[in-house]
């Protein structure tokens, strides 16, 4: 899963031609019961802990840190927005505020109501990180705050998936300037890691990318990063002249 996340990053900071990580239907590997639904006793323990948590602080996305579903994300993102809310405008500290009081509000009031298959877990914070992003605008407070935002803009943070790369899909539809600061970070990040495997996907996706590009001006707004079907995650790449 983190070879075929990393080639899938790579293709989009190389291009920039892709809007989203298509992450919420990946299939689920063949692991254990524990790993791909909640236990009674797990799902009992956050809902007991989201009740007692308040609509302030980062007490209801500490919740699900130890869960058997691997969602982790929430609450580091909570702590970096507080920690950097006296460097925004009160655009950016009305954002931070509402946002996460949003979030905090939906978990306690539709976990109950989802199953505890781990993809419908997924699928709810997702949801929530989508719908509070956008209601309390996000993109509007970014506008003058990036190198602030910065802080959660980091290579690293996106393995395993789960919020941060929720948050990567948000980022990505703010527009060309975000999306273009979005792409230079990670990918700086990821030359210091993986330089040379970075550089040889910017090589061959130049050369697509210049083949592709009558076709691009045609395709829908949001364009997914890989395709799945039966088989194996591959990235998803313009079509050859054979194909069309």
């Amino acid at each position: 899963m983190r070879a075929e996340l990393l080639a899938g990053v790579l293709l989009l900071l190389a291009c920039r031609c892709a809007r989203t990580l298509d992450l919420q239907e990946a299939p689920e590997k063949p692991v254990v019961a524990a790993k791909r639904r909640l236990s009674l006793q797990s799902a009992g323990e956050i809902q007991s802990c989201l009740v007692s948590s308040g609509d302030v602080g980062c007490g209801t996305f500490q919740c699900f840190s130890n869960s058997s579903c691997d969602i982790h994300g929430l609450h580091h993102i909570c702590l970096t927005l507080l920690h950097h809310a006296g460097r925004y405008d009160s655009q950016g500290k009305s954002f931070v505020k509402e946002a996460l009081r949003c979030m905090a509000v939906g978990l306690r009031q539709r976990f109950s109501c989802v199953s505890r298959r781990c993809s419908a877990v997924r699928e709810l914070v997702f949801t929530l990180q989508r719908e509070c992003y956008s209601k309390h605008q996000l993109c509007l407070a970014l506008r003058d705050h990036m190198d602030t935002m910065g802080s959660l803009v980091q290579f690293q943070l996106l393995f395993p998936p789960g919020p941060y790369v929720e948050l990567m899909n948000v980022l990505l539809n703010c527009g060309d300037q975000v999306k273009s600061w979005v792409g230079r970070r990670l990918r700086a990040q990821c030359q210091q890691h993986w330089g040379a495997l970075c550089s040889s996907f910017s090589g061959a996706c130049s050369a697509n990318q210049s083949d592709a590009a009558p076709q691009l001006t045609a395709a829908p707004a949001t364009t997914q990063l890989w395709t799945e079907r039966d088989g194996p995650r591959r990235p998803a790449t313009a079509a050859g002249p054979e194909e069309r």
